[in-house]
């Protein structure tokens, strides 16, 4: 059972301040992705949702007042990015890219700096490692350009090395520069003009807001852009440990294709590259191996993401909410427990309707009181 696979989120045209009512919903305590579309959908608007996110967190026995981001918070971050050329994407508008749009709990806002018509074409991640050889970095450069050649933006991390030069390849013929911070800062030093050139003649892309410094917990969540944002992952050079397999993992998680190219078993930078193809990778060692792999998908007139709904006008929900009393709250929390637990089984246990379930779980995380999993997965938090 999916629960959420039935409400679609709206799609509208947003004026500033439903921008800035989007924005205090996101940035509000307890607000994930996905508590973000729902909420949308439930009440028919950020508006309403904030409205009504206090008495959400009281029923869910939330400790303490709701902490929702204020106009002012709002407005400050929006106007930073409008003096930094970044522009705000919310799911909930048209030109969210697509590719971000068709993955399970996509960032409701993400903001964007330079060519956003990049985001929209068939895209091809190439990473690798920051202490690459310079074979690696020579083949990097041959595949990109290959690549590129065949009409792909190339997407990466902007990190040195495998990254950097990727990025330098595809710079004529249109790149993706997904970042851990925000889209102003610049990281590392030393691809302050690479960066600087990218937000020119490319895009930079990141789901944190203008002036954020990226921590080393921020790099797993731009590794997951970069996999979102790609038809499939070609790694060059990884050791085994490295975050360039996170990105490899996440693709897969995804349904992307993953390439590597081999190398010398005695060469740690290839031990990665190595791994992943022993685990089922596609071997690549020249870019039409990238290409005819992907061919099937790639040809689509507007990439190979569905074109999403048509711009509407957002509406209040068309049913009421189901009464949920204290009762069904306690059901639902007693079925929880520290181990994740999908929908299905806490409907068995709890015996609520799916739409009782959903709006129990939602208060229950505005409150605090459960973690939301992949894979609509839920547990109690003690």
């Amino acid at each position: 059972m999916d629960l959420f696979a039935a409400a679609p989120l709206p799609i509208a045209v947003l004026d500033h301040e439903q921008r800035v009512a989007c924005l205090r919903l996101i940035r509000s305590d307890n607000v994930g992705p996905v508590t973000f579309r729902e909420l949308v959908n439930h009440y028919g608007g950020a508006d309403a949702a904030l409205a009504a996110l206090p008495e959400l967190v009281r029923r869910g026995g939330g400790k303490g007042r709701a902490r929702v981001t204020s106009r002012a918070e709002a407005e400050r971050e929006l106007e930073r990015a409008g003096r930094t050329g970044a522009v705000p994407l919310f799911t909930i508008e048209p030109g969210y890219p697509r590719a971000l749009a068709a993955i399970e709990a996509p960032p409701p806002l993400v903001y964007v700096r330079g060519d956003t018509t990049l985001l929209e074409r068939s895209a091809i991640a190439v990473v690798g490692s920051r202490e690459a050889s310079a074979a690696g970095l020579k083949l990097t450069r041959l595949l990109t350009h290959g690549i590129a050649a065949a009409g792909y933006a190339i997407v990466s991390g902007l990190a040195r090395g495998v990254d950097a030069v990727a990025h330098e390849a595809a710079l004529a013929s249109g790149t993706i520069a997904v970042v851990a911070g925000g889209v102003d800062v610049i990281y590392p030093p030393e691809n302050d003009a690479l960066q600087r050139a990218i937000a020119e003649r490319g895009v930079v892309v990141s789901e944190m807001p203008p002036g954020f410094q990226p921590r080393a917990k921020d790099f797993p969540r731009r590794n997951r852009l970069i996999a979102a944002l790609s038809l499939g992952v070609l790694v060059v050079e990884a050791a085994r440990r490295s975050g360039t397999l996170v990105t490899a993992r996440l693709a897969a998680e995804l349904g992307r294709e993953v390439f590597a190219v081999p190398g010398h078993p005695l060469d740690p930078r290839a031990e990665g590259t190595n791994h992943l193809l022993k685990r089922g990778a596609t071997l690549a060692t020249c870019a039409d191996d990238v290409i005819d792999a992907l061919r099937p998908i790639s040809g689509l007139p507007t990439g190979a993401f569905a074109e999403g709904p048509p711009p509407v006008t957002l509406q209040p929900p068309p049913l009421p909410p189901p009464l949920i009393g204290d009762d069904d709250r306690a059901r639902v929390l007693a079925a929880l427990g520290p181990a994740p637990c999908d929908l299905d089984a806490l409907a068995r246990a709890s015996g609520l309707p799916a739409r009782a379930i959903g709006i129990v779980l939602m208060e229950l995380e505005l409150a605090g009181r459960v973690t939301r999993h992949g894979g609509q997965l839920f547990s109690r938090i003690d």
